[in-house]
């Protein structure tokens, strides 16, 4: 009678430990299929949602080319058919699960190429909206982590230019009306006036200023008396000096 009353309570074991396996089984196989389907979801949501943000970046292209491109130049609207186009498909990047160093870098050396065809000086701030307008899509490709940077090259401090970096980078930023003239350049062009309203500046003491920055080359002037903006060597050293300042914190 025992034996039988043991051999009753090893079948009754054996089948709760069947069950639990087939409960842990069964747990494993809804917590998979409510993965994938949520995967699923929100690999759709994101197709939706960066055709929307393509459509956004395509509009901010051609707002941004319509204000900011020289506007008395005989080469504008041909520049800006090409610009336009650049930009559309560097956009469309957007729309991609990932993107590598590669098609960045390659994405840069097309821009650099038609850059090299510039025939005129006043073509550099067409240039330098088309690179403000590409740095903005990248970091947009950072943000919704399409895009994560692999490079980790060792920098060669001995190789660092000290009298180029000081006299080009350091000192034009190193003064607070400066800083604060570039901060403000950084998100549209503005006139002296503005620029005087807002550092408190008049005439010569605004000008040597300004003076400092555009030596620098990281602001240019559209033409005699008119707005000041923002250079690509302007917005990426204000770009860098953000990001320290957010990591030193």
């Amino acid at each position: 009678m025992m034996n039988k009353c043991k051999h009753a309570s090893q079948e009754f074991q054996d089948i709760k430990k069947k069950l639990s396996e087939i409960q842990n089984d069964l747990k494993r196989f809804m917590e998979q299929s409510n993965r994938q389907q949520l995967e699923l979801i929100l690999a759709s949501s994101r197709k939706d949602f960066s055709t929307a943000i393509v459509s956004h970046m395509i509009e901010d292209v051609e707002d941004g080319l319509d204000t900011h491109m020289v506007r008395r130049c005989d080469m504008r609207e041909t520049c800006r058919a090409k610009f336009s186009e650049f930009l559309k498909n560097s956009a469309g990047l957007l729309q991609q699960d990932k993107v590598g160093d590669e098609t960045i870098a390659k994405n840069k050396s097309e821009l650099d190429a038609l850059r090299a065809t510039a025939p005129y000086k006043k073509c550099d701030i067409c240039f330098s909206e088309v690179a403000a307008l590409q740095e903005k899509q990248i970091n947009l490709m950072k943000a919704l982590q399409i895009y994560k940077s692999t490079e980790a090259k060792a920098p060669n401090i001995s190789s660092i230019p000290e009298e180029s970096i000081v006299d080009g980078i350091l000192d034009p930023v190193s003064n607070k009306t400066r800083l604060q003239i570039l901060k403000a350049l950084y998100y549209e062009p503005k006139t002296f006036s503005a620029l005087s309203e807002l550092t408190g500046l008049r005439a010569g003491n605004l000008l040597f200023h300004l003076q400092k920055l555009l030596n620098s080359g990281m602001v240019i002037q559209r033409h005699e008396g008119g707005d000041y903006m923002i250079t690509d060597k302007g917005y990426k050293v204000l770009t860098m000096i953000t990001y320290y300042v957010n990591t030193l914190q």
